[in-house]
């Protein structure tokens, strides 16, 4: 298993992470992603351990906290082996208070998650998203008494823009507050606006990321066909309108190039994109979810090979988008202002 380094924390991890979504199901939504209990995240767990797979990332509102209770069962005297990523910041609560980066709210979602989990540490806790009522300051404030407290190790944010992220680490530097060391973000082969700013910010910045939903919100499984329904057991059919908008064309267009790199490895599509993932610039991570067994040991698959430059041209090509402005204007002044990719 390869190890990369978070940003400048000096923390290495995994290149593939074991995504809990899947475990839960404690409401309609999540159970469109899957229901997996105690005895299958542990079973799960053990594959990835045998793998190299050490890392496991969750969130509070993942199933109302109840995908942290089964994680922290799963591990459950192996604290040691393993790496705990979760996230706090979204609402869990009716409370006026119940929701946001404030010191009260990230004091009552960390402590709570570290009850759920069974652990009295983190290694990397990270904000679900930006909260704009609260001053970045108060919150890396909070976020760096829990690291000196030993009850975080490593910070990171998700869902930010540009300006968001950038704001949060000038404010660490100027006022010597822990810094955001990862960001983790939507980026897949048809989900590509993370390139435009937030990967040359974190080349800039030292920010590593982790990258989720790395199959497009469930789209690149090999199972979403031009002419085809949608398959009997796709999330999509009641999660589609939550995630990233995206034209079925530009899937199907993208597809059949996935196809044709597939004739030439033998690999799977859904490997191929993890893969095409693994070697873009500023991933340190990618996080897989699976419902069951199989479709585990099929995402790891995307491991121990790599595809080559003409393969990746061919796939960047097919997923290639208009570029919104100032990015296409910016991309005439490359001598100075390179892309990243």
């Amino acid at each position: 298993m390869e190890y990369r380094l978070l940003g400048q924390s000096g923390f290495k991890v995994p290149v593939l992470s074991l995504g809990t979504g899947t475990f839960g199901g404690g409401n309609d939504f999540f159970k469109a992603w899957g229901s997996t209990d105690a005895d299958g995240a542990r079973k799960l767990v053990d594959i990835a351990l045998d793998a190299g797979v050490s890392m496991f990332d969750s969130a509070d509102i993942y199933s109302d906290g109840l995908a942290e209770t089964i994680l922290g069962k799963a591990i459950a005297g192996r604290r040691s082996q393993v790496i705990i990523s979760t996230k706090g910041t979204f609402r869990l609560g009716d409370g006026p208070n119940d929701v946001g980066s404030t010191r009260h709210h990230l004091t009552e979602s960390i402590n709570n998650s570290l009850k759920r989990l069974g652990t009295d540490y983190i290694d990397v806790y990270q904000l679900h998203g930006f909260d704009a009522l609260t001053s970045v300051e108060e919150t890396l404030r909070t976020l760096d008494d829990f690291v000196r407290a030993g009850k975080i190790r490593v910070v990171g944010c998700s869902n930010f823009s540009g300006w968001h992220l950038m704001k949060s680490l000038s404010a660490s530097d100027r006022e010597g507050l822990v810094r955001h060391s990862a960001n983790q973000a939507y980026y897949s082969l048809i989900g590509r606006d993370f390139e435009h700013e937030l990967m040359p910010l974190g080349l800039d910045q030292g920010v590593s990321t982790i990258v989720w939903s790395p199959l497009g919100w469930g789209r690149l499984t090999g199972k979403i066909r031009r002419g085809s329904p949608l398959p009997q057991t796709s999330r999509l059919h009641k999660t589609a309108d939550f995630g990233p908008p995206v034209d079925d064309e530009y899937v199907y267009r993208v597809v059949d190039a996935l196809d044709a790199v597939a004739k030439e490895t033998g690999k799977s599509i859904p490997q191929i994109a993890l893969n095409w993932l693994l070697q873009r610039p500023t991933v340190a991570n990618v996080i897989v979810g699976a419902r069951d067994e199989a479709q585990f040991r099929e995402n790891l698959g995307s491991l121990g090979w790599a595809l080559t430059a003409e393969q990746i041209a061919q796939l960047d090509k097919a997923s290639n988008l208009a570029l919104p402005y100032p990015y296409w204007h910016q991309r005439g002044f490359e001598e100075r202002n390179p892309s990243p990719v």
